[in-house]
């Protein structure tokens, strides 16, 4: 079973070499060779973490991979960035309705008073 685009992004970017790779990518494209510089991992290595963000659709190159620059592919991103964005703003309206019912609460005389938690004073 093939999962779906966006568990594919998730799954790849679940790698903290990778994520620092489209990280990187973000300012601008580079080559198998650029890429890999920074880390103590062979060009196959970065390879094989490129051929994952490819297969997620974060990234592309050419076949001559080693020449060619990857790309980062930004509309990926857009995909996740609405998935957890709508999400967010769920979250906000809950701790929005949350925060009116505890507003409309009426105060309970004495909760606050002699309570050591509060700092209130006798």
């Amino acid at each position: 079973m093939t999962a779906d685009p966006l568990s594919r992004v998730f799954s790849a970017l679940a790698d903290p070499t990778r994520r620092d790779m489209v990280a990187r990518l973000a300012s601008g494209d580079a080559s198998v060779g650029e890429l890999a510089r920074p880390y103590d991992m062979s060009v196959q290595a970065v390879s094989k973490h490129l051929r994952v963000l490819e297969d997620s659709g974060l990234v592309t190159r050419t076949t001559d991979a080693r020449r060619a620059p990857v790309h980062l592919e930004a509309e990926v991103l857009d995909l996740m960035t609405k998935w957890i964005e709508r999400y967010r703003r769920e979250a906000e309206d809950r701790y929005r309705r949350l925060d009116d019912v505890l507003r409309d609460l009426p105060d309970r005389p004495g909760t606050t008073e002699n309570d050591p938690t509060t700092g209130a004073a006798p």
